[in-house]
Parts: structure tokens; sequence; C-alpha cells
């Protein structure tokens, strides 16, 4: 664990047992959450490659166009 973690560990010891658990929870899911994106990710991977080789040869073949930010 690092000294971070750990010093934020200790405040969150010294919160009323209710915001303990709040915290607890919201960490809780947050890490899931992250695990879960993560997963999505490296499993999307192969179709991220191939959008990614499709567009640069869209652009290489003048099929795009410059993105107009105002316009959105």
């Amino acid at each position: 664990m690092t000294q971070l973690l750990e010093k934020a560990f200790e405040e969150a010891a010294k919160l009323p047992d209710l915001e303990q658990n709040a915290l607890a929870r919201w960490l809780m899911d947050e890490i899931i959450s992250e695990k879960k994106w993560g997963k999505s990710f490296a499993e999307s991977e192969d179709v991220l490659d191939q959008l990614a080789d499709e567009a640069i040869s869209e652009h290489a073949q003048s099929k795009t166009k410059p993105l107009d930010g105002h316009s959105l």
C-alpha cells in the first residue's frame, strides 16, 4: 500500500461510521467500474486497431474532411 493511500485510510478512519461506509461503497464501486472498463478495452483492442487502420486508410485516400468544432 502506498503512503498516500495509507494516509487517506487513516483520515477516513476518523470519520463517523456512516460516512466511512459511504466512502467505502464509493471506492469499491469505482474499483469495480475501472476493472470493467479495463476488461472492455482489452477485449476491444483488435476492433479498435481495425477501426484506426480504416481511418488512416480513408484519410490517405482523401475521404475525410476536417472536423469543424463550431458546428457540433
